[in-house]
């Protein structure tokens, strides 16, 4: 089984955290709503590994000013293909809280929509099961 190392942000923005919808034909959570992020490359520092996920997945005028490693966890997942094969995947996951000046966001294929949700409509999202366990550790679930 392959071994993947995810950089996973929390992005607050004025009190609202950033989701993204996945797209429904590829990934780990096809089409439901997500937290940005993913793996670490060879040569990678960790946090050169957040900044470029950010920067493909949210485009570059998405500004970060603050980033604190929060907590981490593992599990396996079967990872879906565009061409329709999957595999398993035992990831391991390095959170960060984000903090970002603003909201100016261009979202790559990876996703089908983004949105910014106050704590209060976290709870009645469609969110996949990692980015639940990740709001409930943070006392919002």
């Amino acid at each position: 089984m392959r071994q993947r190392t995810i950089v996973c942000p929390v992005i607050q923005n004025d009190g609202e955290y950033l989701l993204c919808k996945m797209a429904s034909d590829r990934g780990v959570f096809p089409g439901q709503w997500a937290l940005p992020g993913g793996g670490i490359e060879p040569g990678e520092t960790i946090e050169t590994a957040l900044r470029r996920e950010i920067m493909e997945e949210l485009g570059d005028k998405l500004l970060i000013t603050d980033i604190k490693p929060w907590t981490f966890r593992d599990d396996v997942r079967k990872k879906t293909y565009p061409d329709g094969t999957t595999e398993d995947i035992y990831m391991i996951y390095l959170i960060f809280d984000c903090v970002s000046t603003n909201r100016v966001i261009t979202y790559n294929e990876e996703f089908q929509d983004v949105m910014w949700v106050s704590p209060e409509k976290i709870k009645y999202m469609d969110l996949n099961e990692a980015t639940s366990i990740t709001f409930a550790q943070k006392g919002m679930l």
